[in-house]
């Protein structure tokens, strides 16, 4: 195999701000792995909200993590470090990092790395790892989503909602989804979703209780939180459970816990980037066997919006912000 280039191109920025700020800059390839970890030269890296938050300087990396942003990729392996046994130079797969997604080469730990589906293509594998990480340790992990119950994710058009209302469709749930316009419904009623709930004209907590027979629904995936909270409560069954992933409503808000109690209720919330590699590798070990073989078998497709080099990644970032996509967004950086 050829040897490795000294440099590399990724996505950098001087300070914070808005998407502008991004540029290319070329910079040393990462330090060659360290035990139990890989170097990747990166095809593509998809492109997630949290992306955003850092380079506006709200969402810094966690300790020891690269600065550069992405948090999922897909590539060929082109060194390992002592102590990788079930990966070797030459493979191709896509992996979750805890940063460094955006440029040429990505180191990512073993823990992480997941095969490419059959049929799918680098591109494709890209989006997958945030996602499908996200939405399987909250809703079935952390939300105990069980046989027979019924699943509402808001904004279902969003990559998040888009992995969530297929996943859980295809487990065997009843799911329901909200988004901001009819286009995004019927996108999101396409994927499985029983109903598709436009916020901007209907209440959501009206139509999900219509729909369980006034019983409401059993888990929630909120993203949104806010003001959003004590209606989510009010959808809810007793026993139901609501997960935070995200707060674009805002992180503070008035709620009666006299109503939590009463209806035995949990709220609950993870973020993922800086969780230890026992628990990711947990996650990716049942997606391995759970969920891959769904994805191979197109029972689960990933939707990808649009594809943005590597110097369009200001463009990207925009696009992300504007809420217009309905999918995935990534970066090809091959």
């Amino acid at each position: 195999m050829a040897s490795l280039p000294s440099t590399m191109r990724y996505v950098g920025l001087d300070q914070p701000g808005a998407p502008d700020v991004l540029k290319i800059l070329q910079g040393d390839l990462p330090q060659l792995p360290a035990q139990g970890e890989v170097l990747i030269e990166v095809a593509a890296a998809g492109i997630n909200r949290p992306d955003c938050f850092q380079r506006a300087g709200f969402y810094p990396p966690p300790s020891g993590a690269s600065p550069i942003m992405g948090l999922e990729i897909a590539g060929t392996i082109v060194s390992v470090g002592e102590g990788v046994t079930d990966w070797q130079v030459g493979q191709q797969c896509c992996a979750l990092v805890t940063g460094g997604g955006y440029a040429e080469y990505c180191i990512a730990p073993q823990e992480t790395l997941l095969p490419i589906p059959n049929g799918m293509s680098l591109v494709e594998a890209a989006t997958l790892p945030e996602t499908f990480f996200t939405v399987w340790s909250n809703v079935f992990q952390r939300g105990r989503l069980s046989p027979g119950e019924t699943f509402l994710v808001q904004g279902g058009s969003s990559g998040i909602g888009a992995t969530a209302i297929q996943l859980v469709s295809a487990m065997g749930h009843r799911v329901f989804a909200t988004a901001g316009n009819p286009e995004k419904c019927a996108f999101c009623e396409s994927l499985g979703a029983e109903r598709a709930i436009n916020y901007r004209q209907e209440d959501f907590v009206e139509v999900v209780k219509t729909l369980t027979n006034k019983q409401g629904v059993d888990v929630i995936l909120d993203m949104v939180a806010g003001d959003y909270l004590p209606r989510e409560i009010k959808a809810l069954k007793d026993d139901g459970r609501i997960i935070i992933i995200a707060f674009l409503g805002g992180s503070k808000v008035l709620v009666d816990f006299a109503e939590v109690m009463r209806r035995r209720l949990t709220i609950t919330g993870s973020t993922l980037r800086a969780r230890e590699l026992s628990f990711k590798k947990q996650v990716r070990d049942e997606l391995v066997e759970r969920v891959w073989p769904l994805l191979a078998q197109g029972k689960i497709k990933t939707i990808i919006h649009q594809q943005f080099t590597l110097d369009q990644v200001a463009q990207a970032h925009r696009t992300m912000e504007s809420s217009v996509h309905m999918g995935k967004l990534v970066l090809t950086v091959k």
